[in-house]
This record gives structure tokens, sequence and C-alpha cells, in this order.
């Protein structure tokens, strides 16, 4: 059970928010209840940067790829399982999300390269070396797309350190 209480009924401002999510997506998932409930201000951030980032020059698969990998290295179950339904419905296929998670490769090489340059971010506080970077460019990731990924990093961020600190229930299928 998670540690912060959601009220059954949501009114004024969390109200509003909730109305845009179950619009969007149908219902309102146990983390953004959470976030809602307590700082409807937070919730609308993170749904403007990930707004901004569903505009930007990533692909959903990517999208997913970073906010997976993220959310392994902390140990987010919550988003591990939210994020693997999510890009299993952005096109990535069960055993390459398997392998995201695992750290071993996909088969792409610039997913692979992608994967690597995240799971570098999340190990090290955000430190890359010269070659990390040099990798990662010659993959064909572009000065916008480090823009991108960087805004992908920090929303996941946000929720991974939400879910940790509330216990957040799981509402999505769990990730053996």
């Amino acid at each position: 059970m998670s540690r912060l209480p959601v009220p059954h009924f949501a009114t004024g401002a969390t109200a509003e928010v909730y109305a845009q999510i179950k619009k969007a997506i149908g219902n309102v998932p146990n983390t953004f209840a959470g976030i809602g409930a307590h700082g409807p201000e937070a919730l609308k951030a993170m749904l403007l940067a990930d707004n901004a980032l569903a505009k930007g020059s990533l692909s959903k698969r990517d999208q997913e790829t970073i906010k997976l990998v993220v959310s392994d290295v902390v140990g987010c179950d919550y988003c591990v399982a939210a994020h693997s339904l999510l890009g299993k419905l952005s096109g990535l296929k069960p055993e390459e999300l398997k392998n995201i998670r695992e750290g071993k490769p996909t088969g792409d090489a610039r997913r692979d390269a992608l994967i690597h340059f995240v799971r570098t971010l999340a190990q090290t506080s955000g430190t890359v070396t010269d070659g990390e970077f040099a990798a990662i460019k010659a993959a064909g990731y572009s000065d916008a797309q480090l823009v991108d990924i960087s805004l992908a990093f920090a929303t996941i961020t946000f929720t991974n350190v939400f879910n940790r600190i509330n216990d957040t229930t799981l509402d999505f299928p769990a990730v053996a």
C-alpha cells in the first residue's frame, strides 16, 4: 500500500489535471494520483515536460528505452513495470525489453548505444567521458536528441524518486 494517502475524490486543480489524464489515457495511474493529490502543480509540470518530450526529436521507442533503463538502474519496480508496458505499446518487442532491463544487446546497434549511454549517466551521476560522448554521437544521436535524452532522464528521475518515497502501489503488470 502506498505511503501517501490519495483521496477518493479529487477537487480543484487536482481534479482538473486528473480529468486531462483520464481523457488522454483512460485512467489515472497510481503514481500520477499520488503526485497530484499532494502536488498538483508538480504533476502539471511533469506532464508539460512529457508533452515537450513527445514533441521532441526522440522516437517513442527511444523515450521508453531511456525511461526503462533509468528505472532499472535505480530499482523503481513501479516505473520498470510501467515503462515495460509502455515500451511494448511503442513497438519494442518483449525480448528487446528483457534485454534492455538486463543490460544485454538488443540487436539494434543504435539502441544499444543509447542504452549504454543512459546506463552510464544513471550509474555515474551524469558524468560521461569524451569517449562516451563521441560514441553516442557516432551512433547518430543529434545535439537536439541529447537535449531530449536529458529531458527524458529528468522526467523519469522525478517519478522514480517519488515512487521510491511513496512506495507506490503497482497498477501495471509486474515484471519478473
